[in-house]
């Protein structure tokens, strides 16, 4: 995520900054700033009355005698922006719609290369670690190799795929529905067909599906890197077909994330997931005042508490609270949270939810040395992680001919785990408070 929004980030940090400089402020400087803001906006691809009307509306209440008077209105200004920005993108995370009866018919659409498959998937595995028990359905008959894809996103899901081949889509969802119902699933996704462009014939077969099944959520997956273009199939969607949701995917990419802040004001549906990766478990919950803090570079930390608490276990926690009290912490224990820091998405996806990350210049981790360093500790014998003290020159030699690394970055790691335990220790003996 960090790249996404990272050029927006920047541009309105820049202008914020020069507010705070200036102390009390005029409703001219306020207005100056906002026509910045909306230039900036207008670059991230902003859809232009979203823009317009957003800019507007803080100028509005930004130019307020208290908002003037106060004794820092930067800061005040930043608030109110960050009040609009969540308002914005839907003011609250919008949950999936479950059915008085089961089963939940969720009806996924979208243009060919948005990436619809491959989030039925990911909806499907989401659903399972809640739950539930989901069945994916087979409906897009004419892309080449559309079910055999299904199939194998559904078995590295571990989800049952439900397919009868090239018969109607129409007649596959009815018997998908009947199929869940007699054999208890509680979740039925339709993964339907996809077009490079929107036509008719796209639209009526998905109208038919609506028609013939009770359909409990329509949502529609839109490829975020198309920019202002994502926002007018959103629309177009929405007005043949009634969407209930939206699922923004490819924000991990290099995008100037425009159809984030336009999609809801302009179709009135809210975003509900976030892709940010291409593994199945890369799909967020779309939190809009979690997205507008990483946005104006306040980070996200609710988001990484939650991915630790994924990728570790209260147990695992525990004892290495315990390690590190006793400074007992070993390199088995460095590589265990290397290993934990990849389940949470990689050291920069952690970096970038940070607050005040976006300032950060240059603030880029070599992931490549982090792979190094596990490979050199899994060269070690067991007795040299627990103990590095042995490892004399010898050691290094063979541990690096093992690791395919060389001997200095052998030892840049020893003392890299040498400077850890030296800082765990003073945070043992009260020389300094844990950052939290």
């Amino acid at each position: 995520m960090a790249s996404v929004f990272s050029s927006l980030s920047e541009r309105l940090n820049h202008i914020f900054s020069k507010l705070a400089n200036r102390g009390k402020l005029t409703e001219l400087e306020i207005k100056t700033a906002m026509r910045e803001v909306r230039v900036a906006l207008l670059e991230a691809d902003v859809n232009v009355s979203v823009a317009k009307d957003f800019c507007a509306r803080v100028s509005e209440k930004a130019v307020g005698q208290e908002i003037l008077k106060s004794l820092n209105p930067a800061q005040q200004v930043i608030k109110i922006v960050n009040d609009e920005m969540v308002a914005l993108m839907g003011s609250t995370n919008s949950k999936l719609v479950v059915a008085p009866k089961p089963p939940t018919v969720i009806m996924m659409c979208g243009l060919q290369g948005a990436g619809k498959t491959t989030h039925v998937g990911k909806i499907g595995a989401y659903l399972k670690k809640n739950g539930k028990k989901p069945l994916a359905v087979a409906c897009d008959v004419y892309r080449p190799a559309a079910i055999n894809q299904l199939k194998v996103v559904g078995k590295n899901a571990g989800i049952e795929v439900f397919e009868k081949g090239t018969q109607d889509p129409v007649k596959t969802a009815k018997e998908a529905v009947e199929y869940a119902e007699h054999m208890l699933f509680d979740t039925v996704i339709l993964d339907t067909a996809g077009r490079l462009e929107i036509d008719d014939a796209l639209m009526n077969e998905l109208e038919n599906i609506k028609k013939a099944v009770e359909v409990h959520e329509i949502l529609l997956t839109v490829d975020s890197m198309i920019g202002q273009s994502a926002v007018n199939v959103a629309k177009t969607f929405n007005e043949r077909l009634g969407i209930t949701g939206i699922i923004l995917t490819k924000l991990d990419g290099d995008t100037r994330g425009g159809a984030c802040l336009s999609v809801k004001a302009v179709t009135g549906k809210p975003i509900k997931f976030i892709g940010v990766g291409e593994k199945l478990t890369d799909l967020e919950p779309f939190y809009p005042d979690r997205m507008a803090s990483r946005i104006l570079g306040m980070g996200d930390v609710l988001t990484l508490i939650e991915k630790a608490q994924e990728a570790v276990t209260e147990e695992q926690a525990q004892k290495m609270q315990k390690r590190m009290m006793e400074n007992s912490f070993t390199l088995e224990d460095y590589l265990e949270q290397f290993e934990s820091m990849k389940k949470m998405g990689g050291a920069q996806a952690m970096l970038s939810m940070l607050p005040g990350a976006n300032r950060l210049k240059g603030a880029e981790i070599d992931e490549k040395w982090i792979e190094k360093t596990k490979a050199i500790i899994l060269s070690m014998t067991p007795k040299e992680r627990r103990e590095p003290s042995i490892i004399n020159g010898s050691r290094k030699r063979r541990i690096a001919a093992g690791s395919g690394t060389s001997v200095q970055e052998v030892n840049q790691l020893l003392k890299q785990f040498d400077q850890t335990k030296q800082l765990m220790k003073q945070f043992k003996n009260g020389k300094r408070r844990m950052p939290f």
